[in-house]
């Protein structure tokens, strides 16, 4: 009998999924050091970024849980 693979907990906080199967994520550079930056690099990094294709599938077998 196989056993299911448990979904690892820090991607679950670190990624959503998507209804079209992408994963969502949080830009990083907004916490340390961020006065170095101008208001709209700030601005634009609160947007959410999504996972690189080549990155996708590695990402998305932790959430199979």
């Amino acid at each position: 009998m196989k056993n299911k693979m448990k979904t690892k907990k820090a991607v679950t906080k670190r990624f959503t999924m998507t209804a079209s199967g992408k994963l969502k994520r949080k830009q990083c550079g907004k916490n340390h050091k961020a006065w170095g930056r101008t208001v709209k690099q700030r601005r634009q990094l609160a947007k959410a970024g999504y996972v690189n294709s080549t990155d996708q599938k590695r990402i998305s077998q932790l959430f199979q849980g």
